[in-house]
């Protein structure tokens, strides 16, 4: 694991994939977006690691449903959320996000780099991607209110091809997306920005 650990946080100090491995989880019409305009609002996310059965698991969570104004309710993702006045810069979002979600205290968590900053059009955010590591087997506690549920996935499973699959998705009645790409996480449906994110870290650790 610690030599797992160095050796991300050095290709996170160097050259990122950027956009280019962002797209190879993306649709062929995400790719059209515009550039973040400057007035799109600002969060950070986190990709958390830690050790568990003797190899390398990432966090996510299942947002909540229940938010009529959530444009990403029921999907999966990095925990995390928008920046407030009182956070110092995007990484203290982020440590703060994860906290609120997951209850895994700011202060454990060893921030390894960042990822490319990844604008969503639908809900005119940038976001900011961090990655991080807890030096334990977390106990998870979820904030209610936001997330529906935790998922601990093994990175394993992420680097194995067999995990990268394409359907059509239904979005409304009248909007279904073509061979949409996304991760099959133990029967969880991983698309979208952060499938993006997750492509560019894997492209960084893995050359895929």
């Amino acid at each position: 694991m610690q030599n797992f650990l160095t050796d991300l946080k050095e290709k996170l100090a160097g050259d990122l994939p950027g956009q280019a491995a962002q797209h190879k989880m993306s649709h062929p019409v995400r790719r059209l977006a515009q550039p973040a305009p400057a007035t799109a609002r600002k969060a950070g996310v986190l990709c958390l690691f830690y050790e568990k059965n003797d190899e390398p698991y990432v966090v996510f969570i299942q947002r909540t449903s229940s938010n009529s104004n959530d444009r990403h309710g029921g999907q999966i993702a990095f925990p995390g959320g928008k920046a407030e006045e009182s956070d110092a810069d995007m990484t203290a979002t982020a440590l703060r996000e994860t906290e609120e979600e997951i209850g895994i205290p700011a202060a454990d968590i060893d921030i390894l780099g960042a990822l490319t900053p990844l604008y969503i059009p639908v809900s005119d955010f940038r976001v900011f991607p961090f990655v991080g590591y807890v030096d334990y087997a977390p106990t998870f506690v979820p904030q209610e209110a936001e997330v529906a549920a935790v998922l601990e996935i093994p990175f394993s499973l992420l680097q194995d091809k067999i995990s990268r699959k394409v359907k059509d998705m239904r979005f409304s009645e009248n909007i279904i997306m073509k061979d949409m790409p996304y991760f099959d996480l133990q029967g969880y449906t991983l698309w979208g920005a952060t499938a993006m994110m997750m492509s560019e870290l894997l492209e960084l650790v893995d050359g895929w």
